[in-house]
């Protein structure tokens, strides 16, 4: 009976060992990719920092509205595999909170059917040096990241 008791701690034991071990792969397998945003931009989505100023989500708005057609036939548009991702999004420098949307290209929010249909994350209460985390399972196709709140342009995302 003694050496039930103990073949069963050992089965029991290794079970659990192998669950968390399973657990803890899948949680590192996880891709994370990385976005700062400053003034106006994510920076790993363009060439270069802009070094632009800002105190207030309008000034991006001008500096977007004359910079951004430039800026996003320089940029190069993020690939990925399909699979499930963590974008992981840090407000570096800017003075206010912000936010991060990604969408599938084309994406209306007013459009029930793509609420319905189509892939939409988005989330804000970035303030100056906080890091927030927005997990996605990413089918093949395009889709667009940018910041409504710090008014950046619409980088382009293809997974294949």
């Amino acid at each position: 009976m003694f050496r039930n008791f103990i073949t069963t701690i050992a089965y029991s034991l290794a079970f659990a060992t192998a669950l968390s071990t399973t657990a803890f792969a899948t949680q590192n397998a996880s891709n994370i990719i990385e976005l700062s945003q400053i003034p106006c931009q994510f920076i790993e989505s363009e060439t270069k920092n802009q070094n632009f100023t800002t105190t207030q989500k309008s000034d991006c708005d001008k500096i977007n509205a004359e910079t951004a057609e430039i800026r996003l036939k320089e940029a190069k548009p993020l690939v990925l595999k399909a699979g499930e991702y963590i974008f992981r999004v840090t407000n570096k420098n800017v003075p206010y909170e912000l936010g991060f949307w990604l969408r599938e290209k084309g994406y209306d929010w007013r459009n029930p059917i793509d609420k319905l249909t189509k892939t939409s994350i988005s989330g804000g209460g970035m303030t100056l040096g906080k890091t927030q985390d927005y997990k996605v399972t990413l089918k093949p196709g395009e889709y667009v990241y940018s910041c409504p709140l710090n008014t950046t342009p619409d980088y382009r995302l293809i997974v294949q």
